[in-house]
């Protein structure tokens, strides 16, 4: 194994995910719904960002200026193409923290996420990250950081642990990494069908296996086979990042601010009296925390925290459903509702952002409170029906970036290329778009307005590359049988997709025809 990596998997590169909660805009309403002030975003950094699509997403459809790095070269290269396309105030690097993080170019930041790393890198590298936390954090400012965590994964771990032993052991380098995964997992699995006293001490351990076993291997090497891998208590990353001065602010996960989601009545009287963060993570069994911590967190008087949440603003990002609104916490799926849900969908409806004040006015017949009221949009969030909104000037200046990443991402869904997420200037960050909706989209910029053009589109790229739909499983062989199943999704395209692309501007106009 080469020296550079440093025991992490370079082997296969990261996958193309998107991770909404290294959005900085994203933190202004938990943080207010903790009583604690937030920052104006002006600078952001991203440690070992991937992919970069995050960080490029995020850059092109803000102000905001964005600084990162992340070791693995080509994962690097990919993100400086996709700066380079939009246009963005990115600027990324392909070093090692230790030399990232010394650095005396970088400007101080308001923002510094970091999203999993934390649990795949060495102690050195940790140290290093504080310090450059530390020196480099402005006072107030905010650091997202997620990793594993405990008890959630005390069953697993050993697992993990075996895997490794047997990859290093019988694991044939030249066979490559994917295939090597494959045999650990086989390997773990004939242990547990020899019906060992762990696996009887610990048997969800075999439905673990069975969704391991349909995840994407891109995830699967990042997740299990990094030479370092440390699941930590929450008290012990308390304890980490102490020298860097920061305070746990709140989760970055919504649906944790729900308690109603998340805790039996029996839970929540016993957390009543001990408001600990570790008891909590026992009582759910947390296997994977999301945070913000603040350097010197200011809390906010009642009266200032109604200030801060009435200033933000919100947009419905989907039509508004006719069935009851389901969110999922650790209890698993719930239905939330209710008269103050239903006027705020009503008030919604029409894909405009609003402001919680406006929202408030509107609503002041209900006899709500703040705290209801922010509770009542995470559940939004949570929901999939609503997402944070910008001011009218920054999206007005982001529109150009945004505009450009996303033409360059959707020329690349004509090859197939998995990215499956645009960004939109109204909420500054990413929108899920399957590869279809983008094929869809750069018909529309064509002036295309049909479910039947839609259809001829998207066919003639899919042909092109000896593509076929599939129904059950089996393959549409015929053109007309695709031309048929592409019409019907290019109605529902119309009808319901499209007009939420509008209202968050995302548009398939080719402003970057040619990149």
């Amino acid at each position: 194994m080469s020296d550079w990596n440093e025991g992490y998997v370079t082997e296969i590169d990261y996958n193309f995910g998107y991770y909404s909660m290294l959005n900085p805009a994203f933190a202004r309403l938990p943080l207010a719904m903790a009583g604690l002030a937030c920052p104006r975003f002006r600078t952001a950094c991203e440690l070992g960002f991937g992919q970069g699509l995050s960080t490029n997403l995020h850059a092109a459809a803000s102000v905001t200026q964005w600084f990162g790095t992340d070791f693995n070269p080509s994962q690097a290269a990919f993100a400086q193409e996709l700066a380079a396309a939009s246009g963005a105030r990115a600027t990324l690097y392909d070093e090692a923290f230790a030399d990232f993080c010394t650095r005396a170019d970088l400007p101080d930041f308001d923002f510094i996420g970091l999203h999993g790393i934390w649990s795949w890198v060495s102690d050195e590298n940790r140290a290093s990250i504080v310090n450059f936390i530390r020196r480099k954090l402005r006072v107030g400012g905010v650091v997202y950081v997620s990793y594993n965590t405990l008890p959630g994964w005390s069953a697993f771990a050993p697992m993990q642990h075996l895997m490794m032993q047997y990859d290093d052991a019988m694991g044939a380098q030249g066979r490559g990494l994917p295939s090597r995964i494959d045999d650990a997992i086989s390997f773990a699995q004939k242990l547990l069908g020899a019906n060992p006293g762990y696996g009887r001490l610990n048997p969800q351990i075999g439905e673990r296996f069975k969704t391991i076993m349909g995840q994407n291997r891109q995830y699967l090497a990042h997740e299990y086979f990094n030479r370092t891998w440390d699941p930590m208590y929450f008290a012990t990353m308390a304890e980490w990042l102490a020298p860097a001065k920061l305070r746990y602010a709140c989760s970055s996960k919504y649906a944790d601010h729900l308690d109603e989601a998340n805790l039996t009545p029996e839970h929540r009287a016993f957390l009543a009296e001990v408001p600990d963060a570790t008891l909590r993570d026992f009582i759910m069994n947390q296997s994977f925390r999301t945070d913000y911590w603040v350097k010197g967190p200011r809390v906010l008087t009642e009266v200032e925290r109604a200030d801060a949440l009435q200033d933000i603003r919100i947009i419905m990002t989907r039509p508004r459903p006719q069935d009851a609104l389901k969110m999922r916490g650790a209890l698993g799926d719930i239905t939330i509702g209710g008269p103050l849900y239903a006027a705020l969908l009503d008030q919604l409806a029409d894909h405009k952002p609003r402001s919680l004040g406006e929202l408030a006015v509107a609503l002041k017949g209900l006899n709500f409170k703040w705290r209801m009221l922010g509770e009542a949009i995470m559940g939004l969030v949570c929901a999939g029906q609503v997402s944070m909104a910008q001011d009218e000037e920054v999206i007005k200046q982001a529109r150009g970036t945004s505009d450009k990443l996303n033409a360059y991402l959707m020329r690349k869904a004509r090859s197939q290329t998995p990215i499956t997420t645009l960004s939109s200037p109204v909420t500054g960050s990413g929108v899920h778009c399957s590869r279809m909706d983008q094929l869809f989209l750069l018909a529309v910029g064509d002036g295309v307005r049909t479910p039947e053009a839609l259809a001829r589109f998207a066919w003639s790229i899919l042909s092109a590359n000896g593509e076929r739909l599939t129904r059950e499983g089996a393959p549409l062989e015929t053109a007309e049988a695709n031309l048929g199943a592409l019409t019907v999704q290019g109605e529902k395209f119309l009808k319901e997709t499209l007009p939420t692309f509008e209202a968050l501007q995302i548009s398939g106009h080719r402003t970057v025809d040619a990149a």
